[in-house]
């Protein structure tokens, strides 16, 4: 009896990425989790129209208040700048020059009032207007995110609606033991609809002829020989210290034997290709296993 190896031989299943499962599995996280940030923007969007709302009301009364208090000082500037200017119309001598000097003092003080109201009311209307820009980008990125969203519910159903196809165009084959008939991937899409089903164990591999078996899962196989013109193989299989020779194999051919500690059903090898020394393939295990 020949001992398994230490070391697995390398596995196409840890360097291949499952194509259509996969997608699954990775448009439905990013399905779920632009759902929770659409649900979160929508929510800080709210805060936002609420902030900015408030902002505008704020601003509103700042410039009532502003202007007001503005009109009112611009209006006694005015008064005061008048009577000044009759009581030096009306004065005479070193009275009607400082009544001037005073005229004069209140004109430019009028005019440094009225460029001060002018700087303020073009303040406010920049702070509205960016207020108003903020609104306008929070409701466009939220517009984006919706459509983000919806495209990503497309593409999960378009990828569902292939893996399903994929599924149902699945083969039934007879195996070589008992005439039992299980379905087989004969490529990588066709196997990643098989692990989608949930049925099976699978391990991928890609296995050279060598002096001693090679591990893989709980058993050894060990190829013997390959005819790659004819897509046929013989390997020798070896679970619970029994070796089981399949000879002469055919490519995409359920080989069924059973393990009797491991479980109650067969396990199966299928090799998809076969070349100079090497074949390439899958283990289908069963998902139960014996005493479990």
């Amino acid at each position: 009896m020949m001992q398994p190896p230490p070391e697995p031989a390398p596995s196409r299943g840890k360097i291949a990425i499952p194509i259509l499962f996969g997608a699954v599995i990775a448009l439905i996280g990013s399905n779920v989790y632009l759902f929770v940030e659409l649900n979160k923007f929508r929510a800080e969007t709210k805060k936002a129209d609420e902030k900015i709302l408030d902002e505008i009301s704020k601003t509103r009364e700042t410039t009532s208040v502003t202007a007001t208090a503005a009109r009112q000082n611009l209006d006694a500037l005015r008064d005061e700048l008048d009577a000044a200017r009759r009581q030096a119309a009306m004065a005479a001598g070193q009275a009607k020059i400082d009544a001037e000097k005073h005229a004069e003092q209140l004109a430019r003080r009028l005019e440094a009032e009225q460029r001060k109201a002018q700087e303020q009311v073009s303040k406010i209307g920049s702070e509205v207007s960016e207020v108003r820009q903020t609104a306008t980008a929070a409701t466009a990125r939220l517009g984006e995110v919706s459509t983000e969203v919806g495209q990503v519910k497309t593409e999960v159903a378009s990828t569902k609606a292939e893996l399903d196809k994929t599924i149902a165009n699945l083969k039934r084959v007879v195996g070589d033991v008992d005439s039992h008939a299980s379905l087989i991937a004969t490529n990588a899409k066709e196997l990643s609809a098989l692990k989608a089903l949930g049925d099976r164990n699978y391990y991928e591999f890609k296995l050279t002829k060598t002096k001693q078996p090679v591990k893989i899962a709980d058993i050894a196989v060990q190829l013997k020989r390959t005819d790659e013109k004819r897509n046929r193989f013989t390997i020798d299989v070896i679970a619970d210290d029994k070796k089981v020779e399949k000879k002469d194999k055919n490519i995409n051919e359920p080989l069924q034997f059973y393990v009797p500690s491991k479980a109650r059903q067969p396990w199966e090898i299928v090799v998809n290709e076969v070349k100079k020394d090497v074949i390439v393939g899958y283990l289908a295990t069963p998902k139960v296993q014996a005493g479990r």
